[in-house]
Protein backbone atom coordinates (compact mmCIF):
# COMPACT_ATOMS: atom_id res chain seq x y z
CA UNK A 1 0.00 0.00 0.00
CA UNK A 2 1.22 3.74 -0.37
CA UNK A 3 0.24 6.40 1.15
CA UNK A 4 -0.03 10.31 0.06
CA UNK A 5 -1.15 13.24 2.65
CA UNK A 6 -2.14 16.14 1.21
CA UNK A 7 -4.16 13.70 -1.55
CA UNK A 8 -6.56 15.70 -2.18
CA UNK A 9 -4.43 18.93 -3.03
CA UNK A 10 -2.96 20.73 -5.95
CA UNK A 11 0.30 18.64 -6.30
CA UNK A 12 -1.06 15.42 -4.35
CA UNK A 13 -3.51 15.02 -6.72
CA UNK A 14 -1.72 14.36 -9.82
CA UNK A 15 0.61 12.66 -8.11
CA UNK A 16 -2.39 10.23 -7.31
CA UNK A 17 -3.70 10.11 -10.82
CA UNK A 18 0.17 9.03 -11.78
CA UNK A 19 0.15 5.89 -9.04
CA UNK A 20 -3.59 5.58 -10.25
CA UNK A 21 -2.80 4.35 -13.63
CA UNK A 22 0.69 3.04 -12.93
CA UNK A 23 1.00 -0.33 -10.89
CA UNK A 24 -2.38 -1.24 -9.51
CA UNK A 25 -1.42 -0.91 -6.22
CA UNK A 26 -3.45 0.07 -3.41
CA UNK A 27 -3.44 3.68 -2.04
CA UNK A 28 -4.39 5.27 1.59
CA UNK A 29 -5.36 9.30 1.21
CA UNK A 30 -4.65 10.94 4.33
CA UNK A 31 -6.65 14.55 3.82
CA UNK A 32 -9.45 16.94 4.49
CA UNK A 33 -12.14 18.16 1.85
CA UNK A 34 -13.55 20.49 3.78
CA UNK A 35 -16.53 22.90 1.40
CA UNK A 36 -16.29 23.19 -2.07
CA UNK A 37 -15.29 20.89 -4.98
CA UNK A 38 -11.98 19.89 -3.21
CA UNK A 39 -12.99 16.21 -3.48
CA UNK A 40 -13.16 16.19 -7.70
CA UNK A 41 -9.45 15.66 -8.06
CA UNK A 42 -10.13 12.58 -6.15
CA UNK A 43 -13.41 12.24 -8.17
CA UNK A 44 -11.69 10.21 -11.18
CA UNK A 45 -8.90 7.59 -8.45
CA UNK A 46 -9.30 4.29 -7.01
CA UNK A 47 -8.46 4.35 -3.02
CA UNK A 48 -8.80 1.95 -0.55
CA UNK A 49 -8.52 4.55 2.47
CA UNK A 50 -9.63 8.03 3.44
CA UNK A 51 -8.07 8.74 6.38
CA UNK A 52 -9.00 12.19 8.41
CA UNK A 53 -5.33 13.67 9.73
CA UNK A 54 -6.09 13.35 13.07
CA UNK A 55 -6.45 9.77 12.79
CA UNK A 56 -3.28 9.20 10.47
CA UNK A 57 -1.11 7.76 13.19
CA UNK A 58 -3.54 4.93 14.48
CA UNK A 59 -4.04 4.24 10.95
CA UNK A 60 -0.64 3.51 9.99
CA UNK A 61 -0.42 1.67 13.26
CA UNK A 62 -3.33 -0.66 11.71
CA UNK A 63 -1.40 -1.34 9.08
CA UNK A 64 2.42 -1.50 10.10
CA UNK A 65 3.92 -3.49 7.37
CA UNK A 66 1.42 -2.93 4.88
CA UNK A 67 2.28 0.22 3.97
CA UNK A 68 5.40 0.35 2.05
CA UNK A 69 5.83 3.92 0.74
CA UNK A 70 4.68 7.24 2.04
CA UNK A 71 4.77 10.44 -0.29
CA UNK A 72 4.16 13.45 2.18
CA UNK A 73 2.47 15.98 -0.28
CA UNK A 74 0.02 17.36 3.00
CA UNK A 75 0.82 21.49 4.09
CA UNK A 76 -0.28 24.19 5.26
CA UNK A 77 0.54 25.71 2.15
CA UNK A 78 -0.65 29.11 2.07
CA UNK A 79 1.84 31.65 2.02
CA UNK A 80 -0.18 34.39 3.72
CA UNK A 81 -1.61 31.92 6.31
CA UNK A 82 -1.80 34.33 9.40
CA UNK A 83 -1.81 31.30 11.91
CA UNK A 84 1.49 30.32 12.69
CA UNK A 85 0.99 27.64 15.50
CA UNK A 86 -1.39 25.79 13.15
CA UNK A 87 1.35 25.90 10.45
CA UNK A 88 3.93 24.51 12.94
CA UNK A 89 0.83 21.97 13.83
CA UNK A 90 0.71 21.03 10.30
CA UNK A 91 3.90 21.56 8.77
CA UNK A 92 6.20 20.77 10.95
CA UNK A 93 5.26 18.30 14.34
CA UNK A 94 2.85 15.85 12.23
CA UNK A 95 6.36 16.20 9.59
CA UNK A 96 8.38 15.07 12.67
CA UNK A 97 6.03 12.16 13.37
CA UNK A 98 5.78 11.17 10.33
CA UNK A 99 9.72 10.73 9.81
CA UNK A 100 9.89 9.18 13.28
CA UNK A 101 7.00 6.69 12.48
CA UNK A 102 8.77 5.85 8.72
CA UNK A 103 12.24 5.63 10.50
CA UNK A 104 11.39 3.03 12.78
CA UNK A 105 8.97 0.86 10.33
CA UNK A 106 11.57 1.61 7.49
CA UNK A 107 9.43 3.13 5.20
CA UNK A 108 10.76 5.23 2.21
CA UNK A 109 9.44 8.86 2.81
CA UNK A 110 9.29 11.57 0.20
CA UNK A 111 7.95 14.89 1.13
CA UNK A 112 6.90 18.63 0.08
CA UNK A 113 9.71 21.24 0.76
CA UNK A 114 9.10 24.88 -0.97
CA UNK A 115 11.40 27.32 -2.55
CA UNK A 116 10.04 29.35 -0.25
CA UNK A 117 12.66 28.78 1.87
CA UNK A 118 15.35 30.52 0.00
CA UNK A 119 13.36 33.44 0.85
CA UNK A 120 14.09 36.79 -1.23
CA UNK A 121 17.07 34.82 -2.66
CA UNK A 122 19.87 37.06 -1.66
CA UNK A 123 21.50 33.09 -0.41
CA UNK A 124 20.95 31.84 -3.79
CA UNK A 125 18.65 28.68 -4.75
CA UNK A 126 21.17 26.23 -3.88
CA UNK A 127 19.66 22.64 -2.70
CA UNK A 128 22.76 22.33 -0.20
CA UNK A 129 20.90 20.00 2.50
CA UNK A 130 23.57 20.89 5.10
CA UNK A 131 23.01 22.25 8.40
CA UNK A 132 25.31 25.16 8.05
CA UNK A 133 23.58 26.00 4.86
CA UNK A 134 20.01 25.76 5.97
CA UNK A 135 20.66 27.59 8.51
CA UNK A 136 21.73 30.86 6.54
CA UNK A 137 18.46 30.84 4.79
CA UNK A 138 15.93 33.70 5.80
CA UNK A 139 12.18 32.93 4.64
CA UNK A 140 9.67 35.74 3.95
CA UNK A 141 6.79 34.46 5.62
CA UNK A 142 5.56 31.42 7.93
CA UNK A 143 5.06 28.92 5.38
CA UNK A 144 8.87 28.98 4.51
CA UNK A 145 10.05 29.11 7.44
CA UNK A 146 8.19 25.91 8.96
CA UNK A 147 8.94 24.15 5.36
CA UNK A 148 12.77 25.35 6.54
CA UNK A 149 12.19 24.31 9.79
CA UNK A 150 11.66 20.69 8.92
CA UNK A 151 14.72 20.65 6.76
CA UNK A 152 16.75 21.80 9.18
CA UNK A 153 15.20 19.02 11.63
CA UNK A 154 16.00 16.35 9.44
CA UNK A 155 19.56 17.37 8.17
CA UNK A 156 20.23 17.69 12.04
CA UNK A 157 19.01 14.04 12.83
CA UNK A 158 21.11 12.69 9.72
CA UNK A 159 23.94 14.71 10.88
CA UNK A 160 23.58 13.77 14.16
CA UNK A 161 23.11 9.43 12.74
CA UNK A 162 19.88 9.67 14.33
CA UNK A 163 17.84 6.45 12.54
CA UNK A 164 16.33 7.84 9.44
CA UNK A 165 13.76 5.98 6.71
CA UNK A 166 15.87 3.52 4.31
CA UNK A 167 15.12 6.24 1.74
CA UNK A 168 13.99 9.83 2.13
CA UNK A 169 13.62 12.90 -0.20
CA UNK A 170 12.72 16.20 0.44
CA UNK A 171 11.55 18.34 -2.71
CA UNK A 172 11.79 22.03 -2.72
CA UNK A 173 9.01 22.93 -5.07
CA UNK A 174 8.94 25.85 -7.43
CA UNK A 175 6.08 27.83 -8.98
CA UNK A 176 4.24 24.48 -9.89
CA UNK A 177 1.33 25.15 -12.14
CA UNK A 178 -1.31 22.54 -13.36
CA UNK A 179 -4.28 21.09 -13.10
CA UNK A 180 -6.10 20.71 -9.70
CA UNK A 181 -5.59 23.63 -8.15
CA UNK A 182 -8.42 25.67 -8.46
CA UNK A 183 -9.64 25.42 -4.84
CA UNK A 184 -6.64 27.44 -3.87
CA UNK A 185 -8.45 30.51 -4.45
CA UNK A 186 -6.01 33.43 -4.75
CA UNK A 187 -2.88 31.42 -4.11
CA UNK A 188 -3.61 29.53 -7.70
CA UNK A 189 -0.57 29.86 -10.03
CA UNK A 190 -1.10 32.80 -12.15
CA UNK A 191 -2.00 30.55 -15.17
CA UNK A 192 -5.53 30.31 -14.24
CA UNK A 193 -6.22 33.75 -13.30
CA UNK A 194 -4.98 34.93 -16.30
CA UNK A 195 -7.02 32.47 -18.15
CA UNK A 196 -10.14 33.55 -16.55
CA UNK A 197 -8.97 37.51 -17.02
CA UNK A 198 -8.52 36.86 -20.48
CA UNK A 199 -11.99 35.24 -21.19
CA UNK A 200 -13.61 37.70 -19.66
CA UNK A 201 -11.83 40.79 -20.75
CA UNK A 202 -9.33 40.12 -23.10
CA UNK A 203 -7.06 41.23 -20.88
CA UNK A 204 -4.30 40.40 -18.51
CA UNK A 205 -3.31 42.02 -15.25
CA UNK A 206 0.10 41.48 -13.61
CA UNK A 207 1.67 43.04 -10.94
CA UNK A 208 3.81 46.63 -11.47
CA UNK A 209 7.71 46.13 -10.47
CA UNK A 210 8.83 48.15 -7.44
CA UNK A 211 12.10 46.91 -8.25
CA UNK A 212 14.40 49.10 -10.29
CA UNK A 213 16.46 46.15 -11.68
CA UNK A 214 13.11 44.55 -13.15
CA UNK A 215 10.38 46.37 -15.52
CA UNK A 216 6.91 45.84 -15.22
CA UNK A 217 6.60 41.79 -16.21
CA UNK A 218 9.96 41.14 -16.21
CA UNK A 219 9.73 39.61 -13.02
CA UNK A 220 11.16 36.35 -13.14
CA UNK A 221 10.50 32.94 -11.62
CA UNK A 222 10.98 29.12 -12.07
CA UNK A 223 7.39 27.79 -13.57
CA UNK A 224 7.37 24.47 -13.65
CA UNK A 225 4.61 22.18 -15.14
CA UNK A 226 2.65 19.81 -12.22
CA UNK A 227 3.75 16.82 -14.04
CA UNK A 228 7.54 17.40 -14.29
CA UNK A 229 6.91 17.32 -10.67
CA UNK A 230 5.08 14.10 -9.71
CA UNK A 231 7.76 12.73 -12.89
CA UNK A 232 10.42 13.10 -10.48
CA UNK A 233 8.62 12.46 -7.75
CA UNK A 234 7.96 9.10 -9.26
CA UNK A 235 11.97 8.36 -10.55
CA UNK A 236 12.97 8.97 -6.92
CA UNK A 237 10.31 6.31 -5.81
CA UNK A 238 11.77 4.06 -8.28
CA UNK A 239 15.45 5.02 -7.06
CA UNK A 240 15.44 3.91 -3.56
CA UNK A 241 19.48 4.11 -3.40
CA UNK A 242 18.80 7.90 -3.79
CA UNK A 243 18.28 10.24 -0.99
CA UNK A 244 18.46 13.95 -0.09
CA UNK A 245 17.11 17.40 -0.31
CA UNK A 246 16.03 18.46 -4.12
CA UNK A 247 15.09 21.43 -6.00
CA UNK A 248 12.35 20.39 -8.06
CA UNK A 249 12.21 23.51 -10.81
CA UNK A 250 12.97 23.86 -14.51
CA UNK A 251 16.28 25.27 -13.97
CA UNK A 252 15.11 28.41 -15.91
CA UNK A 253 13.87 31.54 -14.76
CA UNK A 254 10.73 32.94 -17.24
CA UNK A 255 9.23 36.14 -16.72
CA UNK A 256 5.50 36.89 -15.74
CA UNK A 257 5.37 38.60 -19.36
CA UNK A 258 6.26 35.45 -21.12
CA UNK A 259 3.96 33.63 -19.28
CA UNK A 260 1.04 35.96 -20.21
CA UNK A 261 2.19 35.92 -23.61
CA UNK A 262 2.22 31.96 -23.48
CA UNK A 263 -1.71 31.85 -22.53
CA UNK A 264 -3.20 34.44 -25.03
CA UNK A 265 -0.79 32.67 -27.65
CA UNK A 266 -2.64 29.37 -26.51
CA UNK A 267 -6.23 31.03 -26.59
CA UNK A 268 -5.17 32.41 -30.36
CA UNK A 269 -5.37 36.30 -29.15
CA UNK A 270 -3.31 38.80 -29.24
CA UNK A 271 -1.30 39.70 -26.23
CA UNK A 272 -3.07 43.07 -24.31
CA UNK A 273 -1.41 43.39 -20.41
CA UNK A 274 -1.94 45.81 -18.19
CA UNK A 275 -0.11 46.64 -14.95
CA UNK A 276 -1.40 47.11 -11.58
CA UNK A 277 0.68 48.26 -8.10
CA UNK A 278 1.51 44.92 -6.35
CA UNK A 279 -0.91 44.73 -2.82
CA UNK A 280 1.19 46.67 0.27
CA UNK A 281 0.18 44.04 2.47
CA UNK A 282 3.05 41.84 0.40
CA UNK A 283 4.88 44.14 -1.47
CA UNK A 284 7.83 44.01 0.73
CA UNK A 285 7.52 40.17 0.80
CA UNK A 286 7.51 40.01 -2.89
CA UNK A 287 10.38 37.86 -4.60
CA UNK A 288 11.48 39.33 -7.88
CA UNK A 289 13.50 36.29 -8.97
CA UNK A 290 13.71 32.76 -8.05
CA UNK A 291 15.58 29.93 -10.75
CA UNK A 292 16.24 26.60 -9.37
CA UNK A 293 20.20 25.06 -9.26
CA UNK A 294 18.85 21.56 -10.96
CA UNK A 295 23.06 20.32 -10.23
CA UNK A 296 22.03 17.83 -7.41
CA UNK A 297 18.81 16.31 -9.12
CA UNK A 298 20.82 16.04 -12.15
CA UNK A 299 24.07 14.46 -10.14
CA UNK A 300 21.76 12.03 -8.91
CA UNK A 301 21.01 10.65 -12.37
CA UNK A 302 17.97 12.46 -13.39
CA UNK A 303 18.01 13.18 -16.66
CA UNK A 304 14.57 13.70 -18.27
CA UNK A 305 13.86 17.07 -20.14
CA UNK A 306 11.62 19.61 -18.13
CA UNK A 307 8.32 20.62 -19.71
CA UNK A 308 8.88 24.40 -21.29
CA UNK A 309 6.85 27.35 -20.20
CA UNK A 310 4.94 27.80 -23.64
CA UNK A 311 4.40 23.91 -23.62
CA UNK A 312 3.21 23.46 -20.50
CA UNK A 313 0.60 26.48 -20.39
CA UNK A 314 -0.98 25.62 -23.52
CA UNK A 315 -1.06 21.59 -22.58
CA UNK A 316 -3.21 23.62 -19.67
CA UNK A 317 -5.23 25.97 -21.34
CA UNK A 318 -6.09 23.28 -24.02
CA UNK A 319 -6.72 19.98 -22.33
CA UNK A 320 -7.83 21.49 -19.03
CA UNK A 321 -8.59 24.99 -18.56
CA UNK A 322 -10.59 25.35 -21.91
CA UNK A 323 -11.69 21.57 -21.76
CA UNK A 324 -15.20 20.51 -21.18
CA UNK A 325 -13.72 18.80 -18.28
CA UNK A 326 -10.50 20.34 -16.07
CA UNK A 327 -9.45 18.22 -13.59
CA UNK A 328 -6.56 15.43 -14.32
Amino acid sequence: MILVTGAAGFIGSNLMAALDRRDGKEIAVCDRMRDGDKWRNLAKREIAHIVAPEDLFNFLDDHIGGVEQVFHMGAISSTTEPNADLIVDVNFRLSVRLWQWCSEQQVPLIYASSAATYGGGEQGFDDDGSCEALAQLQPLNAYGWSKNLFDRRVARLMANGAKAPPQWAGLKFFNVYGPNEYHKGDQQSVVPQLYRQIIEDDMARLFQSHHPDYPDGGQKRDFIWVGDCVDVMLWLADHPEISGLFNCGTGTARTFGDLAKAVFSALGKEASIHYVPTPDNIRDKYQYFTEANMSRLRAAGYTADFTSLEDGVTRYVKDYLNAGDSYN
